[in-house]
Parts: structure tokens; sequence; C-alpha cells
């Protein structure tokens, strides 16, 4: 579907978002002022009604129409728009795409991050896994500064901190490894394809995970954190994880609980809280904050002592 006609789409789930309910005479009102986008001509009813069905198909949206005057249309499983899913992705994609458009004479004075996302191979991966193709790629590792050549079945992408990741099975040994796109140097889809395998499930793959970092020894367990009422405000608006539930609430401070597996990167978003966030359960994860703050403390007084030295002399 060309990105215009989507837009279009876009632009109708969102007015009727906003409304709740609303005539097509307002609806038409409404297109006939966005000139971007109707050019100024008129929603033509059987146009409005396609687009419907492509508004389902799209992004699983269902509008429906009341039964009796005034006749307004609303969407009927609004709920869906808030959960998660690639639909709801599309969805926002899409609406932040519109109004970045809609406000061309404000350009100069809209930030955004560069953000290394791996677009660029993001659609071929999913051409091959579509046809199940095994893809060769040229990898860097960033740990070890060097490329390496890989082999792989492409079974699942996923968006993590604006970077692309695709989970590959390695060819011969089987192991189901996780390459973040922008890290890909060269890429090439074969001509061999693949059968899916039943024992895969991305869901299955991800599950108790924080980010995208999978540590099956790593088991999925209850994590307590205490955070200031100031940072718990931000924790309510954007949960760090899907398991998260608020237990208790004071005017000093929240406790939120958690299930999942407290990996490295989770004990990292941890440490950037500072703090304002406290791990109170389990204990060794608890040590493991210290530990980590004790080191960055050592080495942040061995530079002070050394450069008080050098004052010194």
């Amino acid at each position: 579907m060309a990105l215009n006609q989507t837009n279009k789409l876009v632009w109708i789930v969102e007015t009727i978002y906003k409304a709740r309910k609303i005539t097509f005479e307002e609806l038409n009102r409404l297109w006939m002022d966005n000139i971007d986008l109707s050019g100024g001509e008129e929603m033509l009813k059987r146009t409005f009604h396609k687009w419907k069905w492509n508004i389902f198909d799209t992004f699983g949206l269902i509008i429906e129409c009341e039964k009796s005057a005034p006749y307004r249309y609303y969407i009927e499983n609004v709920d869906d728009i808030k959960s998660g899913g690639i639909e709801n992705w599309l969805l926002s994609t899409y609406s932040v795409s519109n109004t970045l458009i809609e406000s061309k004479s404000i350009k100069d004075r809209i930030l955004l991050d560069n953000v290394p996302s791996g677009r660029e191979y993001l659609e071929p991966i999913l051409e091959a896994m579509k046809k199940n193709r095994f893809v060769h790629i040229t990898y860097n590792n960033y740990l070890r500064d060097d490329l390496h050549e890989h082999y792989i079945m492409p079974l699942c992408v996923k968006l993590f901190r604006q970077r692309w990741y695709v989970v590959g099975r390695q060819w011969p040994s089987g192991n189901d490894t996780i390459y973040c796109l922008d890290r890909i140097r060269g890429f090439r889809m074969s001509s061999h394809t693949f059968e899916y395998p039943i024992d895969f499930s991305p869901k299955a793959f991800f599950d108790g995970c924080y980010g995208i970092i999978v540590d099956k020894e790593c088991e999925i367990q209850k994590v307590k954190l205490k955070s200031s009422s100031g940072q718990a405000n931000y924790l309510r608006n954007l949960p760090l994880h899907e398991s998260q539930q608020e237990i208790e609430r004071t005017e000093e401070y929240s406790i939120f609980e958690y299930h999942l597996r407290p990996t490295f990167d989770f004990q990292q978003e941890i440490l950037w809280n500072g703090e304002d966030v406290e791990v109170l359960e389990p204990l060794w994860l608890r040590n493991e904050i210290i530990g980590n703050i004790n080191r960055m403390w050592k080495k942040y007084n061995e530079e002070r002592k050394n450069n008080d030295v050098e004052k010194i002399y």
C-alpha cells in the first residue's frame, strides 16, 4: 500500500478515535480542512467504506456506525489501540509520520535522534522470512571488533530501543543467535530454503526477557524495586517491563514488582535510574547492583586521588 494511502487511513482512525463518535458529514468537513491529504476534494462515501475495510486489514480496527440518527461512526474495538502488537506499532509510527508531514513549515524546530536502526537490512530479512530462505551475513562483533561470516535461518525480528534485531538459527550448528541489524556489514539471500522449525516460538524464546539478552540459565523470578515518588511517576507512565505491578504507594516512595529474567540489560536499566531506584529483592541482584556501584565508586575515587596528587606536585 502506498505511503500516502496509508497516511489517509491513519488520519481517519485518529480523527474517529479523538472524536469517539463522529458523523460522516463532520468527518468530511475535517477531511476537507486537511488540504495536504484531501487536496481540497471531498471524501466520497463509497471511498470511505472501502477505506474502512482497508483499515481493518491493515490495523485490525473495526469501524462501525450507530443504528439510529445521527448515525455516528466509532471504533468498536478501541481497546486494541492501547494494546501491543505490530498493528498498534504501525498505527503509532504512521501517526507520528502524519504529524511530521503536516509540520513542514516548522521542520527546523523539530529535532530527531539519528538512530542506527539497521533499516537497510530489515526489508531483505523480512523478505527472506516470508520465503523461508537462508541468508549469508557478515557480522561485526563489537566485543572482539572483528568480522565473521554466518549462514542462518532468519526466524523472527524484534525492535528494542529503536534498534532492530534478527534471531537466526545458525547452520550447521543449530544455535539460535541474536544479531543486531546495524552491525551487519554484508548481506546476501541464499537460493536454499528451509522449513520453519516447529520447535521455535518467538514469544517463548523471549519469555521473561527484559530486552534482547536471552539467558535461559537466569530463571524468571520475582524482582522488587523501590522507587522515589518522583521516579515512580515515570515508571507508571513507561513501565520497565510488561509484568510491572505497583504493590505499594506512599507519599515518599512506591514499590514495583516484576516477574522476569534479571539479566545484564535489566541491571543496566536499574543503574541508569541512579539513586531513585533501589533493589529490594532478590538479595543476589541487590548485591550485584551494590558491587557495580562500589566498583564505579572505586574507579572515580582513584581518579580523584590521582588528580589531587598531581595538583600537589
